[in-house]
């Protein structure tokens, strides 16, 4: 064991290890049911148009009213996380949003819905940065980015999961979104395994004064190392470390101290544009298809289709992030991102809507993989859940924005069912969507405010 480096700077240049592998995936899974949680709600939305009948106003507020509790969630999360562990707070959110989750299926009224998702968004955002930030404290400084993007991957995952409950769930029935609500209940069983399974932060033990036991964490994970080639990893480190430049930040009492505003402002402002892309466009793509003329089963075929872009995209990121470095690689998937939501907005066929979502799905899933990366790392350990929790609070205003835009449609729009000629695309025992109209917001907002897409742009061709 090697005393001339800190518990930190053991865990830093340690290879990546069982203990790592079997952290990355239990925090992955709790991810990816956060992202199957805030899946179905685009797809719930687009059921309960059709089967409540709700109105413009009232499907924005089902959608954006879960944005507002995961602001909250996120900045004061992050606090707690500070506070009282990060892994204590893991636990707790997959308690609070699996629970929360399971009562919505309850629901009988659209009130009592709109105040359980406050919930639910109460425990879903403060997941989020709290669960990266266990995952860079870990990480060996060589492959943290890599491993906070697969990290991120899981995200896609979830998404995957929530396309399929829509799919199969969501469409089988006029219930049916109740019993896709129901799966939800899956986190509360997994923060019991969060809660015994995973290891606490060491840089939060140390700040606790905990130190037998961040010793005990860091001896556990250098255990599965052979004890040569720790040796040989030990004096590359020290030798790294007497030649790289010292930026000590630990005294820094606030995110918004001398030598971290700059940092904490730039982080904010592409938390809010990445928030604002992304929910603008996914959170409705299943309510704008059905708008269209789609049949509910149809949209979310399609919205499963273009989910699949996202586990590319995070792989190319995690490839380049480390061969790039985090800048270049964020830089160039914003620069995607909005070239593919120009694409999106002005895609007029199936097979055009189809490979402009997967672009838009892919470029700015990349993107969010490389700002979870890079979040964690600008702060010290003692700020660092409240830095990346307030940047994720601030990023969830854009999400509200994107749920519930301003312009919203006083006319409903006219959907249509299939003829004979197109049933096939209903799935047999599935009942299709009869003639109605349902109501949506007339612009769902996307990258940026210039860059809209009216609901009735999409095609009716089947």
């Amino acid at each position: 064991m090697n005393h001339a480096l800190t518990r930190n700077q053991r865990l830093d240049r340690l290879p990546v290890t069982g203990k790592h592998r079997k952290l990355l995936f239990g925090s992955g899974i709790g991810w990816a049911l956060d992202a199957m949680d805030v899946g179905l709600i685009s797809f719930i939305m687009a059921a309960l148009a059709v089967h409540w009948g709700l109105t413009p106003t009232q499907t924005s507020w089902l959608g954006s009213v879960g944005f507002v509790g995961m602001a909250l969630g996120a900045t004061f999360g992050g606090l707690l996380a500070d506070r009282i562990g990060r892994r204590q707070v893991f636990a707790l959110t997959l308690l609070v949003y699996g629970l929360a989750t399971g009562a919505s299926a309850l629901a009988g009224s659209l009130a009592v819905l709109i105040a359980l998702r406050f919930v639910v968004g109460l425990g879903l955002g403060a997941e989020l940065p709290v669960a990266s930030t266990l995952v860079s404290e870990f990480s060996p400084r060589k492959y943290r980015g890599r491993m906070v993007v697969i990290l991120e991957a899981f995200w896609a995952v979830g998404w995957i999961a929530a396309a399929l409950i829509g799919y199969f769930v969501v469409t089988a029935s006029d219930d049916g979104w109740r019993w896709a609500l129901a799966l939800g209940m899956i986190p509360t069983f997994y923060a019991i395994y969060v809660r015994k399974g995973l290891p606490e932060s060491v840089r939060f033990l140390e700040d606790k004064g905990r130190h037998e036991k961040a010793e005990e964490v860091v001896a556990s994970f250098e255990a599965d190392v052979d004890p040569a080639e720790l040796q040989r990893i030990d004096a590359a480190e020290s030798q790294r470390l007497r030649e790289a430049p010292n930026e000590d930040l630990e005294d820094a009492s606030s995110i918004w101290a001398r030598g971290l505003r700059g940092r904490t402002a730039a982080l904010w402002i592409v938390w809010f544009c990445v928030n604002l892309s992304y929910y603008g466009a996914f959170i409705w793509i299943p309510s704008l298809l059905v708008a269209d003329g789609f049949t509910l089963v149809k949209s979310f075929q399609f919205t499963l289709i273009i989910t699949l872009a996202q586990l590319p995209g995070y792989a190319v990121a995690a490839w380049l992030i480390e061969t790039w470095g985090r800048r270049p690689t964020l830089a160039t998937f914003l620069m995607g991102s909005a070239a593919s939501a120009l694409f999106f907005g002005t895609a007029s066929s199936e097979p055009m809507i189809i490979l402009a979502g997967c672009l838009l799905s892919f470029f700015n899933l990349g993107a969010w993989g490389a700002l979870y990366a890079i979040g964690p790392e600008l702060y010290p350990s003692h700020i660092r859940g409240a830095g990346t929790g307030a940047a994720a609070g601030f990023g969830r205003i854009a999400s509200i924005i994107a749920a519930h835009p301003d312009a919203l449609s006083s006319t409903p729009i006219s959907y249509r069912c299939p003829t004979s000629s197109t049933s096939s695309s209903v799935s047999p025992g599935r009942t299709p969507v009869t003639t109605g109209s349902v109501p949506l917001p007339s612009r769902p907002v996307t990258l940026a405010s210039s860059i809209t897409r009216p609901a009735a742009t999409i095609s009716r061709r089947r």
